[in-house]
């Protein structure tokens, strides 16, 4: 069982709100938008982006 890699999602999370203003991410100044792999398989993974 990959256990590491389900408590390391559960304390990063899996899905992030950000503000959009002038066509674009209204981020601060030391923000960024990461994604994170912790398991050790290759599988396919899917992003989803929903703008309201």
């Amino acid at each position: 069982d990959d256990m590491s890699a389900h408590i390391k999602a559960s304390l990063i999370g899996s899905s992030v709100t950000i503000p959009i203003k002038n066509h674009r991410l209204n981020l601060g100044t030391w923000q960024g938008v990461y994604l994170g792999e912790f398991r050790d398989g290759g599988d396919t993974r899917k992003l989803s982006i929903t703008i309201l």
